[in-house]
């Protein structure tokens, strides 16, 4: 069981983020915090997790750490426990962690769907749970999960991403209508290529050709930094989005317009 706040949340809103110490999660932390959120560093990495924090803190925010693994069983719970207990509160949670295999269902290893699974869907499952009691007891609240455009149509050579940003793109509704009374709203980001690490991870591509293979798929004709895809999560997480609630949002440049 995770700590739940205790009488009526006061002070800056807190805003815990997994997978935060790289990609579109850091970019999210650093957003947030520039936004006024106390933010909470989830990640697997204390010296990356540090780093983010240090980059927080020398720009004026305030930041802390939740060390660990979102496949681990226990993540969620600790996690949320540790943000409740630093700053007393949580107002919203971002799903940001995950991790991608290159590999039609055929070639596709038991042990890489798992690897898949456990940390796109199960530890985003957990760590909503974990975070619903902390988030009612501050009168409502948000959850923003990173999804993707493969949540939205499929991809080849994607099988275990595709089922598991779909899995996360359809219990983002089905959440969302569960929590909507208690004024919890639980929304996804659903970004196509962005220009991070994990779009160059597990190529024999050169950067350069994967650059140009995914620009050539964008009707825009560009690849986004992360700070664009946390814009609309930090849109989402405010009170400007109070009536968006269950919405799969892409940012992807008219990728899957078409």
């Amino acid at each position: 069981m995770t700590d739940s706040p205790t009488g009526p949340a006061t002070g800056p809103r807190v805003a815990l983020i997994t997978g935060a110490t790289s990609g579109i999660g850091r970019a999210c932390a650093l957003r947030l915090a520039a936004e006024g959120f106390t933010v909470v560093v989830g990640g697997r990495d204390a010296t990356r997790a540090d780093a983010v924090v240090a980059e927080i803190t020398a720009a004026g925010g305030s930041a802390t750490t939740a060390l660990g693994d979102v496949a681990d069983p226990t993540y969620g719970d600790e996690a949320v426990g540790s943000a409740i207990r630093a700053h007393g509160r949580l107002d919203v949670l971002v799903n940001a962690a995950g991790v991608i295999t290159r590999a039609n269902a055929e070639d596709t290893t038991d042990e890489e769907w798992h690897r898949v699974m456990s940390t796109n869907v199960d530890g985003l499952f957990r760590c909503t749970r974990a975070a619903l009691p902390a988030l009612r007891a501050v009168g409502g609240g948000a959850v923003v999960n990173i999804s993707s455009t493969n949540g939205l149509v499929g991809g080849p050579g994607l099988a275990a991403y595709c089922a598991s940003k779909g899995a996360v793109t359809n219990l983002t509704r089905a959440m969302a209508l569960d929590h909507a009374h208690e004024g919890i709203r639980i929304n996804a980001v659903c970004p196509g290529a962005v220009d991070t690490n994990m779009l160059y991870s597990e190529r024999n591509d050169s950067r350069e050709e994967v650059h140009a293979m995914n620009i050539g798929g964008i009707p825009e004709g560009r690849l986004p930094a992360g700070d664009e895809v946390a814009h609309v999560v930090a849109f989402l997480a405010d009170e400007r989005s109070r009536h968006v609630n269950g919405a799969n949002i892409s940012v992807d440049g008219g990728y899957t317009a078409a």
